[in-house]
């Protein structure tokens, strides 16, 4: 989805990977599939796929029930996601790297560019109610850890959305990024668990509607699925947290064209037009 930030950390990402896929037997072919900044970097082996992220070496080692593994083992085989085979973890200098091979789908990203989408991806019904499944199946899993912390909630309302922070926030275990670039075209596979675990409930399908906005009839039909989610206070609570999370990217540089549609709708469910957004390093 993106390219490394600098040669540097191409050298470095490259070097990883190709380590990863000769300490597990596996030979790459293919493009270069970059993640976020360079964090991550994927490449085909038959009909595996091998990931290989790096992370500062003082947060080296995988936590019990979270992330790609955790996901493996905690969440129902309803919930469409490759299949875990095999993991190699490594310290290396300043730098902690995990790899994961997993399998290597055939069907489409719906937006293997960006996270947000520009045009309808004409995503028929069956797919729509595969989702909801999914996000059913996945709310009612055990989950490890809190994603989108209480205390960020606290600090990030009233920033990036110019009202008090709720009271109380209700949890279910969702996916935790739940955009276009982390789903499939038919059939349906959410992909990326790193992230996962107890969201605020209305999360996943705020975070999906918000990175549809650009696409009135995508959002409407997002709004429509997830009705009975967003349409009631816990839900309401739960997409403002994705609209904050959007409007502090926003704050960092990111989402350029989205960013008014954003405003608008956190002003439509609260009233209170979010303050304009400065750059912050409040992390959720």
């Amino acid at each position: 989805m993106n390219s490394p930030v600098n040669e540097e950390v191409q050298a470095l990402m490259e070097a990883a990977h190709d380590r990863a896929a000769k300490a597990l037997g596996l030979t790459c072919t293919g493009p270069l599939a970059w993640g976020f900044l360079g964090v991550t970097l994927g490449r085909r082996a038959g009909d595996r796929w091998l990931r290989v992220s790096r992370t500062a070496k003082r947060n080296a080692g995988r936590k019990a029930g979270e992330g790609t593994v955790g996901a493996s083992e905690l969440l129902p085989d309803g919930v469409p996601r490759p299949h875990l085979h095999a993991v190699h973890d490594w310290t290396d200098g300043e730098w902690a790297f995990e790899s994961a091979v997993q399998d290597y789908l055939t069907q489409p990203v719906v937006s293997p560019d960006r996270a947000d989408i520009d045009h309808d991806p004409g995503l028929p019904d069956d797919w729509w109610a595969d989702l909801r499944q999914a996000l059913a199946l996945l709310a009612e899993a055990e989950g490890a850890k809190a994603t989108v912390r209480d205390g960020w909630i606290e600090r990030a309302f009233p920033q990036f959305l110019g009202v008090p922070a709720p009271a109380r926030v209700e949890r279910v275990t969702g996916h935790g990024d739940l955009h276009w670039g982390n789903l499939t075209a038919a059939p349906l596979c959410l992909l990326d668990w790193e992230r996962w675990g107890r969201v605020p409930f209305g999360y996943d399908a705020g975070l999906l509607h918000a990175n549809s906005l650009l696409v009135p009839d995508v959002a409407a039909r997002v709004r429509q699925e997830f009705a009975p989610i967003l349409d009631t206070p816990a839900g309401r609570i739960g997409e403002l947290a994705a609209l904050a999370e959007m409007l502090q990217a926003v704050a960092r540089g990111w989402y350029p064209d989205l960013a008014p549609r954003l405003v608008a709708r956190a002003e439509a469910l609260t009233g209170v037009r979010p303050p304009v957004p400065v750059h912050s390093e409040v992390s959720a």
